[in-house]
C-alpha cells in the first residue's frame, strides 16, 4: 500500500524530507501547506508535489490524504496535529511533540479514539546503529556513566545576538536548544534506559532563551549528562561508559553515523545505517506502520515520547527561574 500524504511546514526539515522523498516511491506527495505560495510552486515543481495549500483546514479536507506529517514551528504543533487528527488523518509529528506533556496525552487519547497512528519523527531511534547499539548495551557489564554532547553552532547565531530573531531561537515559538539539538540527546537515552528518577538542567540563557545547556539525568544505579549547544563551535559524541567496556558515538546524535565497542578483550567499529540520509530509516518504518496499523509499535513508540515529553517538561522549569 501507498502512503499518501500531506506534509504542513515548509522549513528546512522538510527540505530535507523532500531530498530523498523520491527514493521511498510508497510514499505518495498529495500536499504540502505553508505560508509563502512561491516557496510553495518552487517546491512542487522541483518535487512533483500533487496540490499546494496555504491554508491547513483546505489541506485537511482533501481526502486523498491519509496521513499528515507535522513539521511547522514547534508551538504550533500541539494544534496542527490535532486537527490533523480529528480531520481522520495518521499524523507524524516532528520533535519536540509538543511543547507540554498534557497536550502529547491529549493527542494520543484522540489518535486512539479514532484508530488512527500517531507517531512521533525522530530520527536516531531508527537508525540500525542505534538499535545494534540498544542490543549491545549489556556487553559493557553495569552502565555507570552517560555522556552526550550535540553542539553545532547555529548560522543565525550572530545575528540573534542582535536582536533578529529566528524561530528556532524565538521563545513565544517554543524556541531554545533544549527542544531543537539537546531533545534528540534525550531521545537517544530514553530509548536505552526509559524513564530517570531526577532531572536538572542548567541552561545558559542568551535573550531569555537557552542556547546551550548541561541536562542531567539521575538513573537508580548511573547518571547521564546531555549537553547540547547552538552557540559554541561543533562537538558531538556520546560516551556509554560500563564497568565492562565503553560504547561511543562520534557525531550528533540525530545521525548516530557510527558506533565503536570497546572492552578488554574486543574492539569493534561499525556504521551499518542503511541509508546516508539521517530521516530516510524513520520514514521508511512509519509507511510500513501506517499500511499495517501496528498500534504495538505505536504504544511502545508512546510511551517512549511520553517519557522524552516529562523530562523535556521538567527541565523547562529550569529556564524559566
Amino acid at each position: 500500500g501507498n502512503m499518501k500524504l500531506g506534509i504542513i511546514g515548509s522549513g528546512m526539515i522538510v527540505k530535507d524530507f523532500l531530498s530523498f522523498a523520491h527514493e521511498l516511491p510508497e510514499i505518495k506527495l498529495e500536499a504540502i501547506t505553508a505560508r509563502n505560495i512561491e516557496n510553495l510552486k518552487d517546491l512542487q515543481s522541483k518535487y512533483n508535489i500533487k496540490n499546494i495549500y496555504t491554508d491547513t483546514d483546505l489541506c485537511l479536507e482533501n481526502k486523498e490524504i491519509d496521513t499528515i506529517y507535522v513539521a511547522v514551528p514547534n508551538n504550533l504543533h500541539y494544534t496542527v496535529a490535532k486537527k490533523a487528527l480529528e480531520a481522520g488523518k495518521n499524523v507524524i509529528c516532528e520533535k519536540p511533540f509538543t511543547l507540554k506533556y498534557d497536550e502529547a496525552v491529549e493527542l494520543f487519547g484522540i489518535a486512539e479514539d479514532k484508530g488512527l497512528i500517531l507517531i512521533e519523527a525522530i530520527t536516531n531511534q531508527y537508525q540500525k546503529n542505534y538499535l545494534d547499539i540498544k542490543d549491545n548495551i549489556d556487553n559493557i557489564g553495569e552502565i555507570r556513566l552517560v555522556e552526550c554532547n550535540f553542539s553545532q553552532l547555529s548560522s543565525r547565531y550572530e545575528a540573534f545576538k542582535n536582536g533578529v530573531i529566528a524561530p528556532v531561537f524565538d521563545k513565544s515559538k517554543g524556541g531554545g536548544v533544549l527542544g531543537d539539538l539537546n531533545i534528540y540527546n534525550i531521545h537517544f537515552v530514553v530509548g536505552l534506559f526509559g524513564k530517570p528518577g531526577k532531572v536538572h538542567y542548567a541552561p545558559n540563557i542568551v535573550n531569555d532563551v537557552d542556547t546551550s545547556g548541561i541536562l542531567l539525568l539521575e538513573y537508580d544505579n548511573f547518571k547521564v549528562v546531555c549537553i547540547a549547544a547552538k552557540d559554541t563551535f561543533n562537538n558531538s559524541y556520546v560516551n556509554i561508559q560500563g564497568d565492562q567496556g565503553i560504547i561511543k558515538v562520534i557525531g550528533p546524535t540525530n545521525e548516530v553515523p557510527n558506533y565503536s565497542i570497546k572492552t578488554k578483550d574486543n574492539f569493534i567499529d561499525e556504521n551499518k545505517n542503511i541509508h546516508s540520509h539521517r530521516m530516510f530509516a524513520e520514514f521508511k518504518k512509519f509507511v510500513e506502520v501506517i499500511n499495517n496499523k501496528d498500534f504495538k509499535f505505536m504504544n511502545n513508540q508512546k510511551e517512549h515520547t511520553l517519557n522524552v515529553m516529562y523530562i523535556y517538561e521538567k527541565a523547562k522549569k529550569f529556564i524559566e527561574n
